[in-house]
């Protein structure tokens, strides 16, 4: 599952205009006062303003073996935010590490090092080496339903996790991770999770498929 497109929301439109231009680097597209658009790898990342926006998690791919080398490129733009004092955070079933920061709007934004996907052909790392995004988070009440939604409209699977507590579903290159908001917040610093509203399109067996999340709940575009 191919992340192409995601769309989220922000109170602070001017200044994540800046952070993704300025501080990451990214290519960005003003396309009116209330709204922009980012390149980030595969990815568009578009921001809408609404001044009651609440915070996301959002994780992007980097290439295999290069989280050191990122943790070096963001700690001279951002804080880390640490789990239990390590600044890069191991995940041994997902073959994987991650280094976690804030964007303007305390959005947890997640950098994910897979060591079997994305090798890199450079040694250093710059915005250049963003692949794509890898994972939006979804908090909610109910997660066997969000899981039940993205089953049979998209045939998506567990990868792991439950239906009652959390539930990353997709795969190694796309993941929804769907949490209950009521019992569990969102790593690295336990901030609370919102139902933060979403619209995305992805891409399974060369189609395209679309979605939007609000109130709590998963519905086709």
């Amino acid at each position: 599952m191919r992340i192409e497109f995601l769309k989220l929301y922000t109170p602070n439109v001017r200044a994540q205009f800046r952070f993704y231009s300025e501080v990451l680097r990214l290519p960005v597209e003003k396309l009116s006062e209330e709204k922009f658009r980012v390149k980030a790898g595969f990815s568009i990342l578009e921001f809408e303003e609404d001044k009651n926006a609440t915070p996301y998690h959002i994780a992007f791919h980097i290439p295999a073996n290069q989280e050191g080398k990122a943790l070096q490129w963001l700690k001279e733009r951002v804080k880390i935010l640490p789990d239990d004092g390590k600044e890069i955070i191991d995940f041994p079933a997902w073959q994987a590490r991650s280094v976690y920061f804030y964007d303007e709007d305390s959005n947890i934004l997640e950098f994910i090092s897979r060591r079997h996907m994305y090798e890199s052909a450079s040694e250093e790392f710059s915005s250049a080496n963003i692949k794509g995004i890898s994972e939006i988070g979804l908090a909610t009440s109910n997660v066997e339903e969000q899981f039940n939604f993205l089953n049979s409209e998209f045939g998506l699977t567990k990868v792991t996790g439950d239906y009652e507590h959390f539930c990353a579903t997709g795969d190694d290159e796309g993941l929804f991770i769907i949490i209950n908001k009521e019992q569990k917040d969102w790593i690295p610093v336990g901030d609370k999770a919102y139902p933060s509203p979403f619209e995305i399109k992805i891409s399974l067996q060369n189609a395209i498929f679309g979605a939007s999340f609000k109130h709590e709940r998963l519905s086709l575009l």
